[in-house]
């Protein structure tokens, strides 16, 4: 009797660390360690009520990533910018709404379903946006053309995060602005191995030859990081 209930107790013990498990990989760290398969097929899903989940404000995107983002872009009259990972279009639908904006904004995401919803939000605005699909790994676009890149909520989930962080560098003009953010707090101990906590992200972008690199405090569990290409920076190097 006292073998089978020891039996049933470790079954017990399994299924409940199998469980956890699973729990880490599809819901607290959204299949990143699953393959970008997974973690496309999950935000696919999720996309209908993406926004809802994370309780989007568009008056604080307009306050604390537009606006801003304009700012360490005053002077340049009609910036080309690019939203790495735009998921439903916060930070484009958030640019289109600043008066006097007449730049280029460009979203780009792997998921079709989140590209669906920021079209149904971009729709009907001028023709100074567009959307793209594809990887953030391999931009598809040639070195220095953007004012401005950026990449919110999304680092650690892309594929290889340092190569993310290359191509934005890579795509950006000399003495354009990258902005990004950094998952920090409790949730940064699901993101093992993947550029998380505070520190991780600004020390690459140092390594990577990128200056004036800045942290601000944003929401409980990210930092956004500022910096930007030097204007001497001629051919960016892996």
């Amino acid at each position: 009797m006292g073998s089978h209930l020891g039996l049933l107790s470790a079954l017990a013990g399994g299924l409940i660390a199998l469980g956890a498990v699973g729990y880490w990989l599809l819901a607290l760290s959204e299949g990143v360690y699953l393959g970008p398969r997974i973690v496309i097929w999950l935000y696919d899903r999720a996309a209908p009520r993406y926004d809802r989940i994370k309780n989007a404000d568009p008056l604080d995107d307009r306050r604390y990533l537009a606006r801003p983002l304009l700012l360490a872009l005053d002077g340049v009259r009609e910036p080309r910018i690019l939203d790495v990972a735009t998921g439903t279009g916060r930070l484009p639908v958030a640019l289109r709404a600043e008066e006097g904006f007449a730049g280029q904004v460009i979203g780009l995401d792997s998921s079709t379903g989140m590209l669906a919803q920021a079209h149904r939000k971009l729709e009907g605005g001028p023709a100074n946006r567009a959307l793209v699909r594809a990887d953030a790994g391999c931009l598809p676009f040639a070195e220095a053309t953007f004012d401005a890149v950026t990449c919110l909520e999304a680092l650690e989930f892309t594929r290889r995060p340092n190569e993310t962080l290359r191509e934005m560098a890579r795509v950006l003009k000399p003495g354009g602005v990258l902005l990004t953010s950094c998952r920090v707090g409790r949730d940064a101990w699901y993101f093992p191995g993947r550029p998380c906590g505070r520190g991780r992200v600004e020390a690459l972008l140092c390594r990577m030859g990128l200056e004036g690199v800045e942290t601000e405090r944003w929401q409980v569990y990210y930092d956004l990081v500022w910096a930007r290409r030097s204007r001497a920076f001629r051919s960016f190097q892996s």
